[in-house]
């Protein structure tokens, strides 16, 4: 940290040198622009850029296992890249098709350039057009009606809705990697925080919240497919099962409401209100885990599994409880 003297020059206007060093390293010198960014009691100075395109590159020579190259191209698009050059002495014919996979299920992301040696990607979406309030409401509704299709597939033993299921599964992980890179832009660039309209401390409660709604869809999906593995559910087991997914998807359902409320108070109470459900879905964990243990083994093994799940979704709601009270207490 440098300290600076503030002075008076002509008498009205406030004025304070910059460090010669930092100013080396961004190429800031007599007639250069910057940028302030205000923030409450802050103020942010940047270098303006003629081009604010974040360039990356990867060399993918060596990444042939589809996993290793659908990940290396999601963690450069959520690390904020907006041109993303993937280059090999040859790209092959199988690679491509990973690429251009892994880049439909990215928001905003396309393939702009392919040669022999190198395909170029760009995200062609402007930070102001992404609204990540937008990205995690769509993500609240998919991922519990996910859960609620997970489970009546479940019950019904219906192999079609199963499957929808686990398709929808891409929408959540799409809207996922969009506002984990928001979130790592704002971080990176104070001019793209401005640009969405939240803070970055916002920002930040979104996106972890929006990590909660991810877990509740991969575990809604786990549900989808293990209601392939066992027959229709009947009677009273069917009948506390639809309570637990009732009662644990109540709490992230009241806990982004909490998040989402403007007034304080108001995302206190309903954050509160989600918290304390949640011994109550621990309860009803324990009737159905009571019950289903007079089940076949491996019917009891399975049933256990969803329960697991549907437990879990009632911890992540209360984790997203947590974020929206983070965001309604006052600031230092």
């Amino acid at each position: 940290m440098e300290t600076r003297k503030v002075q008076v020059t002509g008498g009205s206007t406030y004025t304070v040198s910059l460090p010669k060093d930092w100013a080396t390293e961004n190429d800031v010198s007599a007639g250069s622009v910057v940028e302030f960014h205000t923030e409450e009691d802050l103020l942010l100075l940047a270098p303006k850029r003629e081009d604010d395109r974040v360039e990356g590159t990867l060399d993918v020579g060596g990444l042939d296992n589809k996993h290793e190259l659908t990940r290396a191209v999601m963690t450069m698009y959520v690390s904020g890249f907006d041109v993303i050059r993937l280059e090999a002495p040859r790209i092959t014919a199988e690679q491509r098709r990973i690429i251009r996979d892994a880049t439909q299920g990215l928001v905003g992301l396309e393939v702009i350039e392919e040669t022999s040696d190198r395909v170029v990607l760009q995200d062609l979406l402007d930070s102001s057009e992404l609204s990540v309030h937008n990205a995690i409401t769509r993500m609240r509704l998919v991922a519990l009606t996910m859960l609620s299709d997970a489970v009546e597939a479940l019950i019904e033993d219906n192999d079609d809705l199963a499957q929808d299921v686990i398709q929808r599964d891409d929408d959540v992980d799409r809207l996922w990697y969009m506002v984990s890179r928001v979130f790592r832009t704002v971080l990176r660039n104070p001019t793209a925080a401005n640009e969405i309209g939240f803070p970055r401390e916002t920002v930040f409660d979104y996106q972890s919240s929006a990590r909660q709604l991810e877990r509740i869809a991969d575990h809604a999906t786990k549900i989808a497919g293990l209601s392939r593995e066992i027959g229709e559910i009947t009677g009273e087991t069917a009948d506390l099962l639809r309570e637990l997914e009732s009662e644990a998807t109540a709490i992230p359902e009241t806990a982004m409401d909490a998040l989402l409320a403007d007034d304080s108070e108001e995302a206190v109470e309903l954050a509160n209100e989600a918290r304390s459900g949640i011994p109550k879905v621990d309860e009803t964990a324990r009737d159905v885990d009571s019950k289903v243990r007079e089940l076949d083994p491996q019917s009891a093994q399975i049933l256990g599994r969803v329960v697991d799940s549907l437990s879990r979704t009632a911890d992540y709601g209360g984790n997203i409880a947590e974020s929206a009270l983070q965001k309604a207490a006052p600031r230092p």
